[in-house]
Order: structure tokens, then sequence, then C-alpha cells
């Protein structure tokens, strides 16, 4: 028994890394999951167990003292600091530095290299009284992995029913183009006004963007819906801001999925409510709805008001597990993750195996959205459209010289022409089937390149350094309106708040906005 509480103590510690986004208090981890919970709760819960068994067994093994016991132990003692070194970075206040890791681990190289060569057995008595300071103190540590794994089990009960299939709204009203505009709109993650418009990058070619500004309406001073506004900006946040209206600046989810918000004007936490959104407004002025989107999970959120829902977020796997993947193509890839986040072998990486286009998840995020919007895109049933796509978002995904999605070597700017490629796929879609003209079409970034955040990564390139004029930011997201009808041209240099893109889609949807003159002057008010 003593040992299986010294092997939890060492195991709290050596999975602490993979548990904690899973156990979390925010639930982020959870929320994002696009895949069944049992591919995510399950490598977790039997990588806890194997390590635990494994380690249970080694101290049983050792339990004669001698060299044998002084070389297991002896390694135990001497590294595990180390690694509780590394999970203290899961500490928000606390990043350790390199030299600090290189200090402790050359420590405990050089330790145990003169233990085992200097080791006589007259040692062992001392030894032992070592082991058993040790032993107490992850006795102790035991008592919070024995807590954490029953939180670990318990939400994964709760989460069971994550991304079960929900009934959608199912509308019967079909709004035709003489009678309604169609409305589409589209949030293109990460994308930059400044580097379409004023900063364009030497060379890049961006002819949708550049024909939508000379037939649509450019805002020119958008403001980000980011609380604040320069500093943390996430999707997560800007997402329910825009669909509902209302600042943002803080989330958490239960362990089920459901969304609660920190509205910062009433300083208070409040439930995501789908019927407060431009959907319910939509659904009420006689459209029916359709979503396709990226990240958030719109169809767990807001079944009720959508007649057609699809999401997905397989980019940036939890503990490098795919929501698409089985719980045997996961199993081993959170001790993997923990493997290289403890500064081991790195080198070994180059023999992983590596993404291709096929299994690239920012790629197939891309590609599955991508399709499903076609399918909504081609339904004249669906009034009211929105689309979320995970570009021009880093990493690179798109070789502008190629024309191809590729896994080498991209960059933000090679995303841009992608996104400029795909609005075109979108327009030559609409135009095919004579829907683009007869269209109202909202464009925007939901933020803009957050160069802050990419800058200093092991993706930021020498081409971003030059396009962002050495690593400085410019906060304003791309914003275009190209209303039915219109073929003009027009510019708002207003400041406005993209915190009003609710109370613009409502005019649109009422038609209390028909011409640039309407929007100039509804922006004017807005301001």
């Amino acid at each position: 028994m003593r040992s299986a509480g010294v092997a939890l103590g060492l195991t709290t510690i050596y999975v602490i890394r993979i548990v904690d986004p899973l156990v979390d208090a925010n639930h982020m981890a959870i929320y994002h999951w696009s895949g069944r919970p049992l591919v995510l709760f399950g490598p977790i819960v039997l990588n806890f167990l194997v390590v635990w068994a494994v380690l249970t067994l080694l101290l049983l093994l050792v339990q004669t003292p001698g060299r044998t016991r002084a070389a297991v132990w002896g390694a135990i003692i001497l590294f595990t600091p180390s690694i509780v070194l590394e999970d203290l970075g899961l500490l928000p206040s606390f990043t350790p530095a390199h030299w600090e890791r290189l200090a402790l681990i050359s420590f405990a190289i050089v330790a145990y290299g003169l233990l085992m060569l200097l080791w006589r057995p007259a040692f062992a008595e001392r030894f032992e009284h070592v082991i058993g300071f040790a032993s107490t103190v992850l006795l102790f540590v035991a008592i919070s992995g024995g807590i954490l794994f029953f939180q670990l089990v318990r939400f994964g009960w709760q989460a069971r029913s994550l991304n079960d299939q929900l009934p959608l709204h199912h509308s019967q009203i079909v709004p035709t183009a003489e009678t309604k505009p169609r409305i589409i709109w589209i949030v293109l993650d990460e994308l930059s006004y400044q580097q379409v418009y004023v900063n364009r990058f030497q060379g890049l070619q961006l002819p949708t963007f550049d024909a939508l500004a000379n037939e649509a309406t450019l805002f020119t001073h958008p403001i980000p819906a980011s609380i604040p506004i320069d500093t943390n900006i996430r999707t997560e946040k800007i997402l329910p801001s825009l669909l509902t209206g209302k600042p943002v600046d803080a989330l958490h989810s239960t362990p089920a999925g459901q969304l609660s918000m920190h509205i910062p004007d009433a300083d208070a936490w409040q439930p995501f409510d789908q019927h407060d959104t431009v959907f319910q407004d939509a659904l009420g002025a006689g459209y029916s709805t359709a979503l396709v989107g990226w990240y958030n999970p719109y169809c767990r959120l807001m079944p009720a008001v959508l007649d057609h829902c699809f999401w997905t977020f397989w980019d940036n796997p939890q503990n490098g597990m795919l929501p698409g993947g089985t719980l045997a193509s996961n199993l081993p890839q959170p001790i993997l993750s923990v493997v290289m986040s403890h500064g081991l072998p790195r080198a070994l990486k180059q023999f992983l195996p590596k993404d291709s286009v096929d299994t690239n998840p920012h790629i197939a995020d891309y590609r599955n959205i991508s399709d499903a919007a076609d399918k909504v895109l081609l339904d004249r049933s669906a009034g009211f459209v929105f689309l979320h796509l995970p570009i021009p978002h880093p990493s690179g995904i798109y070789n502008r010289k190629t024309g191809q999605l590729t896994t080498d070597s991209s960059t933000y700017i090679d995303n841009l022409a992608l996104a400029d490629k795909y609005l075109a796929h979108v327009r030559s879609t609409l135009e095919q089937s004579g829907q683009w003209d007869s269209s109202t079409v909202v464009i925007m970034g939901d933020h803009s390149w957050r160069i802050m955040d990419w800058n200093g990564t092991s993706d930021w390139t020498a081409e971003e350094q030059s396009a962002s004029l050495g690593g400085q930011f410019d906060n304003r997201p791309l914003y275009i309106v190209k209303l039915a009808g219109q073929h003009m041209g027009t510019r708002i240099d207003t400041p406005f708040h993209a915190l009003g893109t609710r109370k613009l889609l409502d005019a649109l949807l009422t038609q209390n906005i028909r011409s640039t003159e309407d929007l100039s002057t509804w922006a004017q008010r807005a301001h």
C-alpha cells in the first residue's frame, strides 16, 4: 500500500500536465472539443492508471536495500525536481527560465553519476533515511493525486453527452430574393485591415479584396470587439460578443460544455442565451438560419435558433489527441506530449510521424468548413448565413506561389492569399446561382493579426517580421459590407465598434438599411 501511495504521488507529478486541461476550473479544453468525450477523457484516464501501475510495480521490485534500489530511488529523487519545475509552468504567474531548467537537470545528471560511481553498501542505511523522507513527501502529494483523478473521472462523466446531436430549429419560412435579400455574414479569423488595404506585403496579390473595395463599403477604422481592445484578444470571447452585442471579458464553461460570459458593464456572469443572439433576431425577421463555423461549439450553444449547423475544431489538438481519432490512436499521445514537454530528447521529433496535407488538423478544418459552407451557399432556403473560417489565422497552410495547400514553409501572408482565393470561390458560387448581386454580404475579421502572440514563436518568419513592419500591431480587423444591388465602392471613415455588428445585422434583416446612404447614416449614428 505504501508503494502504491508513493507511486500515486509520482504519477501526479509526472502526468499533471496532461490532466490539468481537463480539470481546469474554466473547462475550456472540454468546451472546444469537437469529438466524442470518450476519445478525450479515455486516453488520459488510461495513461494515468498505466503510469501509476508501472511505478507501483517498479517500487515493489526494489524493496531490498542495495545498488539497484539506490539507482531507482536516486533517479526519482534527483530528476523529479526538474519535472516539478516544468509543472510549475502551469501557474499563470510563473514561467521557469531556461537557465533554471538547465541548472536543475545538469545538477541531477552530475549527482546521479556520482551516486552510482561512488556507491558503497555502507551508504545503504543512510540512504534509506533519504528514501523515507522522499516517500513521506510523495504520500502527501498522492492525496492531491487522488483528488485530481476523482475530478478527472467526475468531469468525464458530466461531459458524456458533450457533442450529442441536438434537434435544430427547422424553420418553415423560405425567404426569396424578391421579398428579402439573402444575408451572408463571413468571419475570416484574424483578418487584418492593415495587411489587406494599408500595408500590403510587396508582391502579394489579393484581386478579390481589391474588387470588393471597388464595389462594396469599406470601414476604414473598425474597432475590435475585444475587451480590452489590444490585449488578450481571443476568438472564444469575441464571437459571443458579436453574436449577442454584449462586451465579454471572460468566459468559463461547465464540464458539459455550456458557456457562461462575464459582462464587464454589469460586472456579472451570465449564461450564454441563444435566444439573445442575432440568430433569434433573424428568425423573428422571417429568415431561416444556417451556420458553418470553426473553433466555437456553435451547434451545442444555439440549436434552437439554427435551421442548419456544422462546426469543427481539429486544430491545436488537446495533448496531441485528435477529436476525429479513436481511443486506440489517441492512447499514446498524452504520454508522448509529456515526454516532449519535459524537455527530454527533442531530437527524437525527427523520427515522429509528420503531418501531411491529408492529416494536418488546420487544413482538415479549412476543408471541412469549406465543403459544408458550399452546401449552405447553394441552399436558397438558407436566408441568413453565418460562415466562420480558420483563415488567415496562423500557422500557414497555403503556398501562394503554387496555389496549393501545404504543410511546408508557409506564413500568414500565404494565408491572406488563401482567404482571397476562398472569397473568390464564394463569389463564383453565388454568381453561378444568380445570387451574388441580390445578396448582402458582410465580410470581417473577428480580430486583427495578433502579432504580439505570434512574434517570437517557432512559426514566426522573416517574411512576417517584414510584413508587420518589425512586429508592429494594428488592432483593426477588416470590415466590409456589400449591400444587395451595390456596384460602387464607398468608404466609412467614422470609427465603428465591431461590437455593434448585431445591431448592424438587425438593421439589414429588417431592411432599415437598403442603400449606401442608409449605411453611412446608420454608422454615423452608431458612432
